[in-house]
């Protein structure tokens, strides 16, 4: 049953190969592919029967969704992404305190994650709201209180692959907000999609491994 994870191996890799050559044709399939991917393996591998696990899948759907939405460019299909992202990093969160929160010694790194993410993404705030006002700003605001709060949740699970997977996503998410609102990069499409699809992959291994 293991070998359900080639499925999602295999499709990644697609998804950041079309993403590096700017073929949108192969990216509009493989990009939700891949998190159909995760999908379908936490089904095979029994989230269905543990709340933490359902909770799991509620998000990793919401994800999928925002993935669709965030194929196209224009604002409101990225504030729609931002709304199915943010419902599923509250299903994130709820599943991470279903598996039980014991913190560990290092649990306080979750703090430091977070400090690192704000430094880096500290001129997404007034660029959004230069770019369309409180329309755009708040809801970006409100997506960075609630990544951030799963960032912590997960560190507080005490599970090392759960809080490494949360803080890869923050990572992801937070290079998306550089290159889209302040300055874009050559190689941040690609390093989107790589920390995004690396950083759901550890939280679901994390959490089936919990469950």
């Amino acid at each position: 049953m293991e070998l359900v994870w080639v499925l999602p191996a295999v499709l990644a890799p697609v998804d950041w190969y079309a993403v590096a050559r700017g073929d949108r044709r192969i990216e509009t399939w493989a990009k939700p592919a891949t998190v159909v991917g995760l999908i379908v393996v936490a089904l095979v591998l029994g989230a269905a029967d543990t709340s933490a696990g359902l909770w799991l899948i509620v998000a990793l759907a919401f994800g999928l969704a925002g993935d669709v939405f965030l194929l196209g460019d224009s604002d409101t299909r990225f504030r729609l992404g931002l709304a199915a992202f943010l419902v599923g990093h509250v299903a994130f969160v709820v599943s991470f305190v279903r598996l039980g929160l014991d913190p560990a010694g290092w649990a306080w790194a979750a703090w430091a994650v977070l400090f690192a993410c704000l430094l880096a993404t500290r001129q997404v705030a007034p660029a959004t709201y230069l770019r369309s006002g409180w329309a755009l700003a708040a809801p970006v605001g409100l997506y960075t209180i609630v990544i951030g709060a799963m960032v912590i949740v997960a560190f507080d699970t005490g599970d090392p692959t759960i809080a490494v997977g949360a803080t890869v996503f923050a990572a992801s998410d937070s290079i998306l907000a550089v290159n889209r609102f302040v300055r874009p990069f050559p190689w941040a499409p690609v390093a989107v999609m790589v920390t995004y699809h690396v950083g759901q992959a550890l939280i679901v291994a994390g959490v089936l491994a919990a469950t």
